[in-house]
Parts: C-alpha cells; sequence; structure tokens
C-alpha cells in the first residue's frame, strides 16, 4: 500500500533544513551570489556537512548517513524554497551516487567521505555543444595513452567547476553509442581551461575544454564501457530530487503571489477578490498539490523498488518543471512590471524555474522517456 506520509523524523529534517537555510542563506545571499565565480555561500555549506546534509544519500560506511530518496525529496523542496546555490545535486547525488555504485574501493574510501563532508565538491562534466541528452551526445573522446588515457573535448554548463577539486567527465573510448565511461580528472590539470558561462538563472556554471587531459586508469569509475549505464541510473534518481526542488521553489512562488494578491488593492478591494486572478491562484494550487504528490509517489517506489519507478521518475521532473515555469509565469502577470524588476523576489523564481526546465534532461527528453515506458514496443 503506498504511504506518503511523513515521519516525525522526516519532518524535524524538513525543519532542520528550513532553519539552517534562512539563517544562513537568505535571499539577500542568494542575489550576492549571482553571476559569482565560485558560488557557493560558505557558512552554510560548512553547516551542511556538519549536520550531515551533504552525505544524506551515500552509503554510511564512507561517511554518509545512508537515507532514502524520501528524505531526499524533503532535503530539496527546501533547497528549492530558499534557492541555495549549493553543489550538492552535482558533488553528493550525481558524482557521489556514481562512485558509490560503480567505483572501486579505492576511490569509495578516498572521494565519499570527503564529499559528504564538504571538504570536496565534484562537479559533473557531461554536456556537450550540439550534443543531446543521449549517449550519443557524448563526442569528447578518452583514447588509450599506456596504461592511462588521454582525454580530449568541450563541456558545457558544467556547474561549481572552479570550486570542485575533481570533475566526473563523461568521455567516449568506443564507437557504439553507450561505450562511454567516466573519468574523474583534476580541473587544475594540464590541458583543461575553465571558462565560466551566464546563464538566466544566474548560477555558477563553467565551459571546460580538455585537451590531451592525462587520465590514469585508476581515474576510470567502474570497468570499460560501463559508464553510460553508472550514469543513467545515477541521473533516474537525481531527477526525482531536482522535481522536488521545482515543487518547493513553485509552492513558495505561489506562497509570495497569494500574499502579494492580499496585500495589494485595486478599485478598493484586493486582487485576489477579482475572479481571474483568482482563479490563477486557484489553478496553481491544484497543479502545486498534483505536483508535490507525483514528486512523493516517485521517492517512494524508488525506496519500495516499485518498477515504475524509472517512469514516475520522468514524469515527476517532466511535470514538476513545467508547472514551476508556469507557477512562476502566472505570478508575473499578477504582479504586472514590477514583478521584473530585481528589487522584487518573484523574478529570481521565475528565471531559475525556466533553467531548471531546461537542464539536466529537458522536456523532449523527458516525454521521449515517458513515451518510451509507456508505449513500449509499440513505438518500433
Amino acid at each position: 500500500m503506498i504511504d506518503l506520509e511523513f515521519t516525525p523524523e522526516q519532518q524535524m529534517l524538513r525543519e532542520t533544513v528550513r532553519g539552517v537555510c534562512e539563517s544562513y542563506c537568505p535571499l539577500s545571499t542568494v542575489r550576492s551570489l549571482e553571476d559569482d565565480p565560485m558560488g557557493i555561500p560558505a557558512e552554510l555549506w560548512k553547516q551542511f556537512g556538519e549536520l550531515d546534509l551533504i552525505g544524506l544519500l551515500l552509503p554510511e560506511q564512507y561517511g554518509g548517513a545512508g537515507m532514502s530518496l524520501v528524505e531526499g525529496i524533503v532535503l530539496y523542496e527546501e533547497l528549492g524554497r530558499a534557492l541555495v546555490p549549493v553543489p550538492h545535486f552535482v558533488s553528493a547525488v550525481l558524482c557521489g551516487g556514481a562512485l558509490a555504485r560503480a567505483g572501486s574501493e579505492e576511490q569509495k574510501a578516498h572521494w565519499l567521505a570527503a564529499i559528504s563532508s564538504g571538504v570536496s565538491v565534484l562537479s559533473v562534466a557531461w554536456l556537450e555543444p550540439e550534443g543531446g541528452f543521449g549517449p550519443a551526445g557524448i563526442a569528447t573522446r578518452a583514447e588509450p595513452d599506456g596504461d592511462g588515457f588521454r582525454v580530449t573535448g568541450t563541456k558545457r554548463h558544467v556547474p561549481f567547476a572552479a570550486a570542485a577539486q575533481r570533475l566526473v567527465v563523461l568521455a567516449r573510448t568506443g564507437d557504439q553509442p553507450e561505450e562511454v565511461d567516466l573519468f574523474v580528472i583534476d580541473p587544475t590539470a594540464p590541458g583543461v581551461r575553465l571558462t565560466q558561462q551566464f546563464s538566466i538563472a544566474s548560477d555558477t556554471q563553467y565551459q571546460v575544454d580538455l585537451d590531451d587531459v592525462a587520465a590514469a586508469a585508476t581515474e576510470r569509475i567502474g570497468p570499460a564501457g560501463s559508464g553510460w549505464a553508472t550514469w543513467d541510473e545515477v541521473m533516474h534518481e537525481g531527477i526525482v530530487l531536482l522535481a522536488a526542488q521545482a515543487m518547493g521553489g513553485a509552492g513558495q512562488a505561489l506562497d509570495i503571489t497569494v500574499q502579494y494578491a492580499k496585500d495589494r488593492h485595486q478599485f478598493d478591494k484586493p486582487l485576489g477578490a477579482f475572479q481571474a486572478i483568482a482563479h490563477y491562484l486557484s489553478d496553481a494550487a491544484t497543479a502545486v498539490d498534483g505536483g508535490i504528490t507525483l514528486v512523493h509517489e516517485a521517492a517512494w517506489a524508488h525506496g519500495a523498488g516499485r518498477p515504475e519507478a524509472r517512469r514516475l521518475a520522468a514524469m515527476a521532473k517532466l511535470f514538476a518543471c513545467q508547472t514551476y515555469r508556469d507557477v512562476t509565469a502566472m505570478a508575473q502577470q499578477v504582479f504586472g512590471g514590477i514583478g521584473f524588476t530585481v528589487e522584487f523576489d518573484i523574478q529570481l523564481y521565475f528565471r531559475r524555474a525556466k533553467a531548471l526546465q531546461l537542464s539536466w534532461w529537458d522536456t523532449p527528453h523527458l516525454e521521449e522517456l515517458v513515451a518510451a515506458a509507456v508505449l513500449g514496443d509499440a513505438r518500433g
């Protein structure tokens, strides 16, 4: 039987995360870190490490807390609500998840405790110019060189690359689409060049150019040719957390807008008294509640080992990001022209909603995943 009720311990986790975010990263700090080359609120990240929030989902034997995806969505709803710019997703979820799933014992022992404590930050160098989200989009090559490899290619949209001690780079090692491996590479190594990119969300991203960069065989994660399978599994877990982040942001944006509709008067009555505005808000509240339920079901299905977990993960990210985008677009209409000005907080959510919708598997890719799960062999 499906159970979407949070335990007292999970509710306490939510209160802890919310309190820490409010204390160490208010929206004034979020604003100050927009387009920052490093982009991480140091005191908040330190607190996350001390409270075991960074390694929340990583194995206990390597310094993590060993919690489930249900605890993960509690954390990520609060991260989305507060818009905190931390490298938790790339470092602890993607890189940490790949290492925990496929890394050697030496890699796990060396990196997972450092990731969990926040001492080390790892990021992912995945997407490429003109490349899609599938394995065929990986053109960066890792050519054999003695006992190791030489990696050459260009990666874009690499979060927190300048703050990272290592990058997990997806590189092609064969000619078949899924012959892709994961390599742990030092971003300060000879042949690596970082160039900051600027996005609609004003978050911290880099283009990473790799020119004949040396990678030892011990820096490959998992057996030869297994990288894409590992990456796909990690991503299917990760997008559930991103869906939770989207719903946290959508819920907070709706709360801000509802309060504005109560406080702002026009023709001697509050904006919310006008039917058109009230119906906008009611539609948004319905979508937010539905999205939260879908995200919670996806996390529950993953924890329960249900066969529909992968389909629900894609559905959750697809619906949650669309809802986040729609709610913040509606909010801008309610606020009017002032909603687009930097003095108002709603524009922070509006910009990040679109960026999240485009990132880490966008709408068309997620639709393809859902279609494949729904239609199966009927697609030919």
